[in-house]
């Protein structure tokens, strides 16, 4: 760590929809992406690992531009800085990079301005420009989120999951999330409509409860993406049956996809991470840990006294 370190920014990943919550359920997980900053006379983008080794490395990147943006609907200006950035969350597997980025871009505007914006805040800039809360909701606030978003309102309740475990399955090629909404139908039929909002309300209080045998059929009768989604991520249903044997009481498709995620109560985490990794050796297998923290800023001073 060196000496002009001002903050580090950690924002966690996400998985969305949990199979029925389409485009309203989030959870936060414990892979991150971290920005720090430093002070610098221009912009600059250090990639610290192999996937952000692509994106610009100047004023253009994705972080400073939803920085800059954030300021400017402040009527403030940012002083450039350089930027650090290391990402364990995979790009385009469903597991909320682009919404990380956002929450870490409206936070470096955060910080640097001292703008103060409250969690609400943040959940709906974040929202307004990811177009939904869940993913970007749960990377601000961290753990179950559940919301309602449109061009005039953004409404978020957050949740803590104890005692529950998850294990994603991540595939070693990308599914861009325009590719995977382009197979979901334009509109539902009404009583389609109305039976697939059943099972979402059933599968949250369900979830809530602790009532999971009955969440876990719930993600199984979704009917707002999945079923339309399936041909494009064919892991799926041999992930859904090898995970419901092993004891995980749910699998969903994480987001848009490729990624799978499966839910299953704590002590049976490893031997479901086992049994996965043996049927998916081409994909990564990982424990991935409920965040309940949200996106977190440590300043020079707490960082030093931690080192």
């Amino acid at each position: 760590m060196t000496e002009d370190i001002m903050f580090r920014i950690k924002v966690p990943a996400s998985t969305a929809n949990l199979g029925p919550g389409f485009d309203s359920i989030g959870l936060a997980l414990s892979l991150y992406l971290t920005v720090e900053v430093y002070e610098s006379n221009r912009w600059v983008v250090e990639p610290m690992t192999e996937e952000m080794a692509a994106f610009p490395r100047d004023e253009n990147h994705f972080i400073i531009q939803v920085a800059l943006k954030t300021a400017a609907k402040y009527g403030v200006e940012l002083a450039p800085c350089r930027l650090k950035i290391t990402s364990e969350i995979p790009l385009a597997r469903g597991l909320g990079s682009s919404a990380a980025a956002i929450v870490a871009g409206i936070q470096l505007a955060d910080t640097l301005r001292g703008l103060h914006l409250s969690p609400e805040e943040k959940v709906r800039l974040s929202s307004l420009e990811e177009g939904h809360p869940d993913n970007a909701g749960a990377s601000v606030t961290g753990g179950l989120v559940v919301g309602q978003h449109d061009q005039e309102h953004t409404r978020l309740l957050s949740f803590s999951l104890p005692n529950i475990g998850v294990v994603a399955v991540i595939p070693p090629y990308e599914l861009m999330t325009s590719d995977s909404r382009d197979v979901l139908p334009v509109v539902l039929d009404y009583r389609e409509a109305v039976r697939a909002s059943a099972i979402a309300n059933t599968f949250l209080a369900a979830l809530l409860s602790g009532n999971f045998t009955a969440a876990g059929e719930m993600m199984k009768m979704d009917r707002f993406h999945q079923p339309y989604r399936r041909k494009l991520v064919p892991l799926l249903e041999q992930a859904e049956a090898t995970a419901e044997k092993a004891g995980a009481f749910g699998t969903a498709l994480s987001g848009a996809g490729p990624s799978v995620v499966s839910f299953a109560e704590e002590e049976r985490i490893p031997f479901l991470v086992r049994e996965l990794q043996q049927s998916f050796p081409d994909c990564q297998v990982k424990h991935v840990p409920i965040d309940e923290e949200g996106c977190t800023v440590s300043h020079a001073q707490t960082m030093k006294m931690q080192s």
